[in-house]
């Protein structure tokens, strides 16, 4: 179980990395993105905040921007899916 936790605090440290490095881009169109959680399968939920809570393009940018960026750069990431808002 305490490697369980300390796998998802690792994962979650990375995930957040790799978000800080993709925000600038959201922060110039007026959006934001949080991280919501990471579970022990290696799931993560994000927030659309701002601009992109309500974009037309939401799902867009989370398929084809944030998860392949997540699954490449951070190995454990199974799965990314919108936070409900």
């Amino acid at each position: 179980m305490a490697n369980d936790l300390e796998w998802v605090r690792r994962l979650r440290v990375q995930v957040e990395g790799i978000l800080d490095r993709l925000r600038p881009g959201l922060v110039m169109d007026g959006g934001n993105v949080e991280l919501a959680s990471v579970d022990e399968e290696g799931a993560v939920s994000l927030l659309f905040q701002g601009a992109c809570a309500t974009c037309p393009a939401q799902l867009a940018t989370l398929r084809l921007v944030i998860e392949p960026a997540l699954r490449r750069e951070a190995p454990g990431v199974t799965a990314v899916v919108p936070a409900p808002a």
